[in-house]
């Protein structure tokens, strides 16, 4: 994936400023801006968000915050039962298979596995995305409620650690992906505003049909794609089984023997 915009990581305060900094650094930022930023990342308080500049329309930042909106209502009322994620990566009550997500955008899906008792290693590799969720783990695993300990089972350990085989601390039950698709018609009309920032900033991935064969390799069990249900699958393999919901399919992709009692 190749960033397709200059980002930079600013702040007004002289202890955010620092930070800042040291965020710049991590993920390969700058810290300069520039009179044609389209986006700019500003630490405020500890809280990173992202600024779209050049928005058609009035748009608050965007921030990866797992203790509000919708993502911290599903996970506290997720049931195994009712999710289709969960059947496709082979969660059960006996069992919650260790994870990659290789595609983790802003953590949404891995928070729901990890509400299931998963442990999960993240890799996002768009790096103003990866900024984002790293600053929103971090300042969820500080907090002592179900939330906190939900994110200490999530890490964030890069960008390219799917590629390049380097940085996972054990080799994982299942690899997830779930790559950025173009959204066309009816389904663009229908994205909500942060979604909207999201997909502007990093677009759709189109070398994604690559990230399939290491995955493959990577995995020790199973390979899981989440897809729209009308998209082609991914590097024109068929998967052993779907798993499909309302708007999109798991694709499944079997390596040998996986707790079939999960399934």
């Amino acid at each position: 994936m190749t960033a397709k915009f200059r980002v930079p990581v600013l702040a007004n305060s002289d202890a955010d400023n620092i930070a800042a900094k040291t965020i710049a650094g991590r993920w390969g930022l700058t810290s300069e801006a520039a009179d044609n930023d389209a986006f700019q990342l500003w630490l405020n308080d500890g809280i990173l968000e992202l600024h779209w500049l050049q928005s058609p329309q009035k748009m608050s930042p965007l921030v990866v915050d797992f203790h509000q909106g919708k993502a911290a209502y599903r996970a506290q009322h997720t049931q195994l039962k009712n999710e289709a994620i969960a059947k496709a990566v082979g969660v059960s009550g006996q069992f919650q298979p260790s994870i990659v997500d290789a595609t983790a955008g802003l953590g949404r899906d891995a928070f729901v596995l990890a509400g299931l008792g998963c442990n999960l290693q993240l890799i996002e590799r768009h790096p103003v995305v990866a900024a984002l969720l790293d600053n929103g783990l971090q300042r969820a695993q500080q907090e002592a409620d179900f939330i906190g300990e939900t994110c200490q089972r999530m890490h964030l350990i890069g960008t390219d650690n799917l590629l390049t085989g380097k940085g996972f601390t054990h080799e994982p039950d299942v690899v997830y992906l779930d790559p950025m698709y173009p959204k066309t018609g009816k389904q663009k009309a229908q994205v909500k505003k942060d979604m909207q920032m999201f997909q502007q900033l990093v677009g759709s991935d189109e070398d994604a049909d690559n990230l399939l064969e290491p995955a493959m390799a990577l995995a020790k069990y199973r390979v899981v794609v989440k897809r729209p249900n009308s998209a082609p699958f991914l590097a024109g393999r068929e998967p052993n089984s779907q798993i499909k919901s309302k708007k999109h399919r798991f694709d499944v992709y079997i390596k040998r023997g996986f707790n079939e009692s999960a399934n």
